[in-house]
């Protein structure tokens, strides 16, 4: 088999020649990541997302060189394929796949009032979508025969219940399950899946989903419910723990959620 992963890299080039992809890229902590990785000295960061602007934007901060932009809504598998192959077509192999893409819920509903119409399209992005990413990056790797790297994103609330938002905790926990399986059914070709589950932080889909907060305002909400003090957490500590989960660092970890919380508590 062939080997993808070089040796660990020095600090400034942990992702040497390696080709990235990066499911909502276009904000927050897809977009801080792909800046992460830039940094790193990859061949190439595809960000894919479903704002067209925003994410051709983001690309063209960091360089075309480096970074570009592919349009994909997870939600329609034939994209994530395209996705995918496209990637692969104009860069050789894929090495590594955020999948990153996801959305909160549109209202604070218990199981009580659980609406299934709301329910249908957050899983469809949120579990759905996340699956067919890791699924057709697997499926590239296996027949290309890397040793890749699959980080998703879930949350703490893949760990614990909530007073609200049942639709979001359910797609969270699935996952978490989805990664423990993967990294079972993949480990026999290299292949190392992993997730991070951050605590709530400001990006442009909180402070959407929690408007009409002001950043300021979240920050202190979040911040109040971490034991960890002295220090808030932002996009750029989830992005360092996914460059940790898809470099060489990481090389014999697989199946782990890497939780990045400040020892979160309270939903």
């Amino acid at each position: 088999m062939a080997e993808s992963s070089n040796p660990i890299q020095s600090s400034g080039q942990k992702l040497a020649g390696k080709v990235a992809i990066i499911t909502g890229g276009a904000s927050g902590i897809g977009e801080e990541t792909a800046r992460v990785f830039a940094e790193h000295g990859p061949r190439m960061v595809v960000i894919a997302d479903i704002q067209d602007d925003l994410g051709n934007q983001v690309a063209a901060s960091i360089g075309s060189h480096r970074c570009s932009y592919v349009h994909c809504d997870v939600t329609d598998e034939e994209q994530v394929k395209n996705l995918v192959n496209s990637t692969v077509n104009a860069y050789g192999q894929l090495d590594i796949m955020f999948s990153n893409a996801g959305i909160l819920s549109p209202s604070d509903q218990t199981i009580l009032d659980l609406d299934f119409s709301e329910y249908d399209r957050l899983i469809a992005v949120n579990a759905r979508g996340m699956a067919a990413c890791v699924k057709h990056a697997a499926r590239s790797m296996v027949e290309r025969r890397v040793r890749g790297s699959i980080v998703c994103t879930t949350s703490v609330v893949a760990t614990q219940g909530s007073v609200a938002k049942t639709d979001y905790v359910m797609s969270k926990h699935a996952v978490k399950g989805l990664v423990r399986a993967a990294s079972v059914q993949l480990g026999a070709h290299g292949i190392r899946v992993n997730c991070v589950s951050p605590s709530g932080l400001v990006t442009p889909l909180t402070r959407a989903a929690l408007a009409p907060a002001e950043p300021r305002e979240l920050l202190e909400h979040f911040a109040g419910r971490c034991f960890l003090k002295g220090v808030v957490l932002t996009p750029k500590h989830v992005a360092d723990a996914v460059l940790f989960l898809a470099s060489a660092d990481s090389e014999f970890v697989t199946g782990l959620d890497l939780v990045v919380d400040g020892c979160f508590h309270g939903v």
